[in-house]
């Protein structure tokens, strides 16, 4: 099992990082958590087709976790051509109601489709690609989940926890994947909590938000709802997990000098190995 870090950054672009989404590769299937700006083009860009990604969780619906779903919802149903399985999309109230505003029939790119459907030239292409007319809209299957709520696919479990973030306006989660191969966790975006420790508590490896350096979050007065490098190290020695990946850090981490006091921040109150983790980043378990 593989995980790909296609964003580990925060709602302000910088050079290295934007936004936050990654991909588990199990054997032959894709698992996206989060889908942050860029991406769709990102993955491509690291080998994986949309119409490969078969479940997208989402953490929350802040853009910069979000903001690229209508990406891969219109790309991933333009490229398989009818022939591919509905994409299951999972998160919290209210991701059936976001989907819908998307792609529904009266969603935001409802023009886009019925072009894509009716164009004969549009219809030409297709067929190319394999499709048979009548040309269907685009297909998925949405659950909402709460904290507590696992779902199930071939050869892997995902279960789903309160994160501490942007109640009450928006719902939060992180979630865990258990897999023959081993355990992953993604923090989304929270605070030090005990539900996102409880949910990491033994795997193999936790992606945390480490949105800063601690004493600067909390000069900032910008910790209330995240994590940063000294909670990260307090979270993943309380779980008991083998390494941690710090990511959806700001661009002032892009710094070397504070990227390294990142890393001895978190390393100070956790005995496992540390990973700065950057966009293109591909970790093996």
């Amino acid at each position: 099992m593989e995980i790909s870090i296609l964003g580990a950054g925060t709602p302000t672009p910088s050079a290295n990082n934007w936004g936050s989404s990654f991909v588990v590769h199990l054997e032959e299937q894709r698992i996206m958590f989060d889908c942050g700006p860029g991406a769709t083009s990102k993955m491509v860009k690291g080998g994986t087709l949309p119409t490969q990604v078969g479940a997208v969780f989402l953490s929350h619906l802040h853009f910069d976790h979000v903001v690229d779903v209508p990406a891969l919802l219109l790309s991933r149903w333009d490229q398989g051509a009818g022939l591919i399985d509905p994409i299951e999309v999972h998160g919290p109230p209210p991701t059936g109601r976001f989907i819908e505003d998307i792609v529904g029939p009266d969603g935001l790119f409802r023009d886009d489709i019925r072009a894509r459907i009716e164009l004969p030239g549009s219809q030409a292409v297709f067929m190319n690609r394999g499709g048979t007319l009548p040309r269907g809209r685009p297909r998925h299957h949405t659950t909402e989940m709460e904290p507590g709520d696992e779902t199930r696919g071939e050869g892997w479990k995902v279960t789903a926890a309160y994160a501490q973030h942007a109640q009450p306006f928006l719902e939060c989660l992180a979630y865990r994947i258990d897999t023959d191969f081993g355990s992953v966790v993604f923090t989304g975006d929270t605070e030090p909590c005990e539900t996102v420790t409880a949910l990491a508590r033994g795997a193999d490896m936790l992606f945390s938000m480490c949105w800063d350096l601690e004493e600067s979050m909390i000069a900032n007065r910008e910790n209330a709802g995240q994590t940063g490098s000294t909670g990260a190290g307090r979270m993943a020695s309380a779980a008991g997990v083998t390494t941690l990946v710090l990511v959806h850090h700001g661009p002032q981490l892009d710094n070397e000098e504070l990227r390294t006091a990142a890393l001895a921040e978190a390393s100070s109150s956790y005995d496992g190995e540390v990973v700065f983790g950057d966009e293109g980043m591909r970790l093996r378990l």
